[in-house]
């Protein structure tokens, strides 16, 4: 049965010249879990809008949505609150209330729920979900997979048939991410609800969809299932970056490839090595006689509290960056990292310890040693065109002529043409090069960025990857801080784990990944104790293994 439907829908936003949906149809059937995908700005956060009309955006809206066969317009806005849930992306945006009790009930007291269902319900929900540790929290007091998580059981509190999410995950670390699309899954099998999910993280997604829809530019380009769509879109030049590495490990030596023959996850990628023989060039090892990179940043016994009465974020932590290099810093929600890359970059004062830079104490930084890069980048703009924007930064900062530098940046990241353009009408991925580009300008020696990869579709990470690698082959020192293991694996050269307000370890890239069970890419679970040497990343299989292609 039908439950969600588009006919011939359309949808231009004010001013704007390109319509964001052309000619969009699609039926999803009860109890289907469809992933939309495609690279950022193509409308697939439009189309999910579109169902809510509280949140629906503004603008010239053509043909007819439906919600179980009624059209949408008919839809009581009671039934639509109550059988579409919808989850955000920032789970910070969907909570209304100060303590996780109240928030559980907000949704229910708002559509009229007599106190003992509340309760009953509650009391259900909680023992579902293991919330009972939460109930008595302030909200300020969870991590971000718990708020998100929080945010779902609201929602399910009033039994929708249809959940609605919007990158549910984008904020989550990875085994939280994990846990969250693991519930999905059992919401979708366990109780029928109809899941439409749009992602741009889909290794975890491709295994249990029964569907994928591939967006472009507003226009719907492929929908079907994830295997055939792994085969369509095996040989596209840019797409095939939102296929699960598994699938594009498989693509990677079986050009010619039947659908269902392609792995989708670790089990069917290690059941595929079982059958094939596999040889390999050992990697090669980094010679000792090597030179030894300088230090460039030294933190030694570091502390920071927010308040007295809170713990410690951070305690007695230490940290040596390396010149010229480019370091990942991982772990769980609310561990600290970018409490720590505030720290660094001199936002936030350590109430202990101390850093070095190049040998020298640190007391406050010239504006040209340091740039920071937030995570939201829209927070980095205040004039109305990234041209004004990054003028009115080398004048902040005593530049002389800075047009050159400006033009040769904006060329050399391929936005020049956006330069008159403000920056909220930028995609995801203009927006962070155009940040990157600001934070660039003083010419910094050490840049600091806080989850650069969040809200960015595959394409749009692997330019601003290579964009951010070419800086450091040019003598530039990156420290990040993210939540993206794939990212990290294929970018970074040394990786840190924050566990507890301390650096636990810290090392080259691939030992870091090559040694984790949960901190570490698909490919590495999946080729881990196989019939091939492990690898970590699909380019490291690219240069060393072998494989006989059958076909």
């Amino acid at each position: 049965m039908e439950i969600l439907a588009t006919h011939r829908l359309s949808f231009t936003y004010p001013n704007a010249t390109i319509p964001a949906l052309k000619d969009i149809s699609i039926q999803v059937k009860q109890g289907e879990f469809v992933v939309l995908c495609g690279p950022s700005g193509s409308g697939k956060s439009t189309l999910l809008r579109l169902f809510k009309p509280e949140i629906a955006p503004h603008g010239i809206k053509e043909g007819t949505l439906f919600f179980q066969g009624k059209p949408l317009q008919e839809v009581t806005p009671i039934v639509n609150a109550k059988e579409l849930g919808m989850v955000f992306q920032d789970p910070e945006n969907q909570i209304a209330m100060d303590n996780v009790l109240e928030e559980l009930i907000f949704g229910m007291e708002n559509l009229g729920f007599t106190t003992e269902q509340m309760r009953k319900k509650v009391a259900e929900m909680v023992n579902f979900f293991g919330l009972n540790p939460l109930l008595d929290k302030k909200i300020d007091e969870l991590s971000g997979g718990q708020k998100q998580l929080l945010n779902l059981a609201s929602i399910l509190l009033l039994e929708p048939s249809v959940l609605l999410l919007d990158e549910p995950t984008a904020q989550l670390d990875p085994i939280a991410a994990k846990e969250f699309i693991h519930m999905l899954q059992r919401l979708n099998e366990e109780f029928g609800i109809t899941i439409v999910i749009v992602e741009h993280r889909l290794e975890e997604l491709f295994p249990i969809a029964s569907r994928v829809i591939l967006f472009d530019n507003g226009v719907l380009l492929h929908d079907t299932t994830p295997r055939e769509m792994v085969k369509e879109l095996g040989t596209h030049k840019t797409m095939k970056s939102f296929l699960p590495s598994s699938a594009l490990l498989y693509l990677e030596f079986y050009k010619k490839a039947h659908a269902e023959t392609i792995p989708l996850n670790v089990k069917e990628t290690r059941q595929w090595l079982q059958g094939e023989h596999v040889e390999w060039d050992e990697p090669s090892e980094v010679s000792s006689a090597a030179a030894v990179p300088s230090p460039i940043l030294e933190l030694k016994e570091v502390d920071y509290q927010y308040s007295k009465n809170t713990p410690a974020v951070l305690y007695n932590l230490d940290l040596t960056i390396y010149e010229g290099e480019w370091l990942a810093i991982v772990g769980a929600n609310g561990t600290g990292k970018s409490t720590l890359l505030k720290v660094i970059g001199g936002i936030l004062k350590a109430q202990h310890g101390s850093m070095k830079y190049k040998g020298k104490k640190v007391r406050k930084w010239e504006p040209r040693k340091v740039s920071y890069l937030p995570q939201n980048p829209k927070l980095f703009f205040i004039q109305d065109t990234i041209r004004k924007e990054f003028e009115h930064l080398a004048l902040k900062h005593g530049e002389r002529n800075p047009e050159e530098r400006i033009q040769n940046l904006l060329n050399k990241f391929g936005i020049a043409h956006l330069q008159n353009q403000h920056p909220y009408d930028l995609s995801g991925g203009e927006l962070q090069k155009a940040a990157l580009i600001g934070s660039l300008l003083v010419e910094p020696t050490i840049l600091l960025i806080d989850e650069p990869t969040k809200g960015l579709d595959p394409e749009s990470k692997r330019a601003f990857g290579e964009l951010v690698s070419t800086l450091v082959d040019e003598g530039l020192t990156v420290v990040m801080v993210t939540h993206d293991i794939e990212f990290s694996a294929t970018y970074a050269t040394r990786c840190s784990m924050l566990f507890q307000g301390k650096i636990t370890v810290t090392e080259n890239t691939r030992d870091f990944f090559h040694e984790n069970t949960y901190y570490t890419t698909v490919l590495n679970r999946a080729t881990r104790n196989s019939s091939a040497y492990p690898v970590v990343t699909l380019e490291e299989a690219r240069r060393i293994w072998r494989v006989k292609s059958p076909f």
